[in-house]
């Protein structure tokens, strides 16, 4: 299957995922300086996938993937903290990392690829 567009790229797809669950389970936390934080690092995955696909070159897309793998990262470090303050059970934690770290393994493949 060729890939056209950046919505057929399952990397894509999962962040998009991921940063619906995290607006989800954050809703009603009012720590806001985190819950924004922690928002605008998830959503970042999607967006720098979009953008890095959009800019039809392999090196600004390559680029843009390592922005959204440091993203990836930023969320995983916050979830943490989450789980430490008892902002998430520990079930949300693991359904959260698990996707992000496939997202991550994704991302790394499709930077070897290119």
């Amino acid at each position: 299957m060729k890939i056209e567009k950046f919505e057929d790229l399952i990397s894509w797809q999962k962040a998009r995922e991921v940063s619906l669950l995290v607006y989800k389970i954050f809703r009603t936390n009012k720590d806001f300086s985190f819950r924004d934080q922690l928002q605008r690092a998830v959503v970042s995955i999607s967006n720098n996938i979009a953008e890095g696909f959009e800019r039809k070159s392999n090196k600004e897309l390559m680029q843009f993937l390592y922005i959204a793998k440091g993203s990836c990262g930023e969320s995983r470090s916050m979830l943490y903290l989450a789980k430490d303050l008892s902002y998430i059970s520990k079930e949300e934690f693991n359904i959260l990392i698990n996707l992000l770290v496939e997202i991550s393994r994704l991302l790394s493949g499709f930077i070897k690829t290119l």
